[in-house]
């Protein structure tokens, strides 16, 4: 029987690591389907660096194959691992402050709109609605419908409301990220010596990013909105808190 050498092991082993290809790896003899421990590969690879990645690979795999773990979504970078149960919303992440949303594909929590709001986009040419994760139309009926003459003015007006309200949308996360950057700079002046306190600067930054992001959100949510009656309130209520988160 013919059994690799230590050195054969370990530029197998190192290139099936650099690969990601080491989870679930099998011994390189033909035909033997035996997975090397954990222990043996740690034993074998002779890079610490190695040793790392193998281990990295090892816990993402194990994330991704417990339903329960999660990992921040923050788009800036978080390696923390999250536990979606007890999670409510409005729960952040530990580390990074990112709140999550667990139900869908969106990086971040997206209320006052829904998880089918974030997935439901419409094209603001056509009109044409679709799903943002599968890419098929919203609508199964959906044919030529949109192309139309009958539905020329209809559709010009739906394009010009789809565009104010991305446009107040854009507005908003352009607003949110001047206020993390605001939040970034008193905080290196806060380092400062003979720098009085400035947690109260702190706190209004940090209350200002949230309403930015529920007013970005807020304008999803109108624009799916079919209630008439109910949308009367939201938007009453959302020119309320814009009104102040202006002032603010």
């Amino acid at each position: 029987l013919f059994l690799p050498s230590q050195p054969c092991w370990n530029e197998y082993l190192t290139t099936r690591i650099e690969q990601n290809m080491i989870v679930n790896c099998t011994c390189p003899i033909s035909e033997c389907r035996a997975q090397p421990t954990a222990a043996f590969i740690c034993s074998i690879v002779s890079s610490a660096e190695i040793r790392a990645k193998y281990e990295k690979a090892l816990l993402r795999g194990y994330v991704e194959c417990c339903s329960n773990l999660t990992w921040c979504t923050n788009p800036q970078g978080c390696d923390q691992i999250l536990l979606k149960d007890g999670l409510g919303y409005g729960a952040a992440c530990s580390k990074c402050s990112w709140i999550s949303c667990f139900n869908c594909n969106f990086p971040e929590a997206h209320y006052p709109a829904s998880c089918s709001h974030m997935s439901h986009m419409t094209c603001a040419k056509c009109n044409h609605g679709f799903c943002w994760r599968c890419l098929k139309p919203w609508r199964p009926t959906h044919k030529d419908y949109y192309n139309c003459s009958a539905m020329v003015s209809k559709a010009a007006w739906q394009e010009k409301r789809f565009q104010d309200y991305n446009e107040r949308c854009t507005f908003h996360h352009h607003a949110r990220e001047f206020a993390i950057s605001l939040r970034n700079r008193v905080s290196s002046i806060r380092e400062m010596p003979n720098i009085r306190t400035l947690s109260f600067v702190l706190d209004a930054c940090k209350v200002l990013e949230q309403a930015r992001k529920v007013l970005a959100y807020s304008c999803v949510y109108s624009y799916y909105n079919q209630d008439t009656e109910s949308m009367d309130i939201v938007e009453q209520q959302t020119e309320s808190l814009e009104w102040h988160t202006n002032a603010l």
